[in-house]
């Protein structure tokens, strides 16, 4: 009898601590709901008479068994929304519409219903009140309303919506396949018809890609929330950057130094890295997305390349500094860093309105090609080589590589500027260059006359980052125990 009267008590609690908690935990500077409104204001502006636009929050994704990735939501549905959670659907409409109860509203969010044994597990909801009343979505439901909520899709002369990729799990409960599958049914959405595996003909009214063009006006051009957001992660970024050149010694591991890099982060606050970081020493480097980061022991010979970036409130930055792991570069070593460093400088002066992503590129690629011939690593500018094999410009914000038109630099653009030379082994110059591997990143606010470089606190010529790295460190002192010892 105790515990029946005990079970029947944990409504009561949950729904009280639930109630209590639900704003004094999070942050002061999320953005906020104006922002979002504002965003859908912008969006309701640039769509097309007589339309509606559909986003879909991220699908959960499994790691193993019953473990889940931590949970990350759709970049473009957080811009609309602030709603952090899965399982959730977003409707903007150009024109009012009205409800079967005869209210009007122009935009309708349906989203995962309140469960306090849920909640008990995996955290509150807020549920359609509290999107309501936190978020300021004045017409939002509970998804269990979505299938039976009456939006007749036929009348609009556009429904826009990204493309679905197959790669939702269907679980027992009402969740995003099943919204997915509703709203498929809504629009006419066509399937498979077997036998024959004939695929039914694309409603007319179906736009699949007017959508990209709209979201990459939109989040290209930050606004003074989002470039405060962003100053905040890049500064964090810079300061992990700062933190480990104090603190690297030779004998350390990739890992390590991707470890004080991210304690940096969390100690700022940052939820996230903005992506999979990156910490390749010596040949490792040459590998230009490598996030292994499994080598034990970095020589004293070696330079250590590392891209990471904090995302702070949703926003990424995007850092990349190479550094010598004994604290000066070598003769060879110092000459590819100087020329990479040189062709980001003139890139990095160039930033202004009217310059274009591919004007940025070429300022880039010319010097590294010019400066490679010097080396006599290639012979002349008019070979093919791939010493320098990406590009070196790209917009940063909800993304790393976010949406954004890359045509011309514009006022309040924030992006990235990341030449690199990278020599592997066995490639076709002399020994003494192979294995360095430098590329040097800056993010930039791109501003009405020029340009801020947002990650200056970072040293970046060869001659600071030495001088940097002559500096204590507070982790000199940090010495854990051996465990192989017993």
């Amino acid at each position: 009898m105790k515990i029946y009267r005990y079970l029947l008590f944990i409504p009561l609690v949950l729904t009280f601590i639930i109630a209590a908690g639900q704003d004094n935990d999070l942050p002061g500077d999320l953005l906020s709901a104006e922002f979002h409104q504002e965003r859908r204001e912008k969006l309701r502006e640039k769509l097309p008479e007589n339309s509606v636009a559909v986003f879909f929050a991220s699908p959960v994704r499994n790691r193993a068994n019953d473990v889940d990735y931590v949970y990350h939501q759709d970049p473009d549905f957080y811009y609309f929304t602030g709603y952090r959670e899965p399982h959730a659907v977003l409707l903007i409409f150009k024109e009012k519409q009205q409800s079967p109860t005869g209210e009007e509203y122009h935009e309708i969010i349906f989203v995962q219903p309140r469960d306090e044994f849920a909640e008990m597990w995996t955290g509150r909801r807020l549920g359609d009140q509290g999107v309501a009343n936190v978020l300021k979505i004045q017409h939002a439901f509970n998804h269990t309303e979505f299938a039976r909520y009456d939006i007749d899709f036929s009348k609009f002369d556009k429904v826009l919506f990204y493309d679905f990729l197959d790669d939702v799990r269907n679980t027992r409960h009402t969740d995003l396949y099943d919204l997915i599958a509703q709203f498929k049914e809504k629009v006419g959405y066509p399937s498979v018809t077997s036998p024959s595996l004939q695929v039914e003909p694309m409603p007319q009214n179906i736009d699949l890609s007017e959508l990209h063009y709209l979201m990459s006006q939109l989040r290209g051009i930050k606004t003074d929330d989002e470039i405060n957001l962003l100053r905040k992660a890049v500064n964090i970024s810079a300061i992990g950057q700062i933190e480990v050149m104090k603190a690297m010694r030779p004998g350390m591991s990739e890992r390590e130094i991707q470890g004080i890099h991210e304690f940096v982060f969390k100690k700022y606050g940052s939820e996230y890295e903005g992506y999979p970081s990156i910490v390749g020493a010596g040949h490792n480097g040459c590998i230009l997305h490598y996030i292994d980061n499994y080598k034990p022991e970095i020589s004293n010979k070696e330079l250590i390349l590392m891209d990471l970036g904090a995302e702070y409130r949703g926003y990424t930055a995007d850092v990349t500094r190479t550094i010598p792991v004994s604290g000066k570069f070598s003769k060879e070593q110092k000459l590819i860093y100087d020329l990479v460093y040189e062709a980001q400088e003139r890139a990095i002066q160039a930033a202004r309105p009217g310059t274009s992503f591919a004007e940025i590129y070429q300022i880039t690629r010319d010097v590294i090609d010019k400066g490679l011939v010097e080396l006599g690593i290639i012979e002349n500018i008019t070979i093919p080589h791939k010493y320098y094999p990406h590009g070196c410009t790209h917009h940063i914000g909800l993304d790393v590589h976010d949406n954004g038109e890359y045509g011309l630099l514009e006022e309040n653009m924030v992006i990235t500027i990341e030449p690199g030379i990278y020599i592997p082994e066995g490639s076709p110059c002399d020994k003494k260059w192979w294995s360095i591997a430098v590329r040097i990143e800056d993010d930039l606010l791109i501003t009405k006359k020029g340009h801020e470089l947002l990650s200056a606190m970072a040293p970046r010529k060869s001659e600071d980052v030495e001088e940097m790295m002559k500096q204590p460190s507070p982790l000199d002192a940090f010495v854990l125990p051996d465990l192989d010892n017993k």
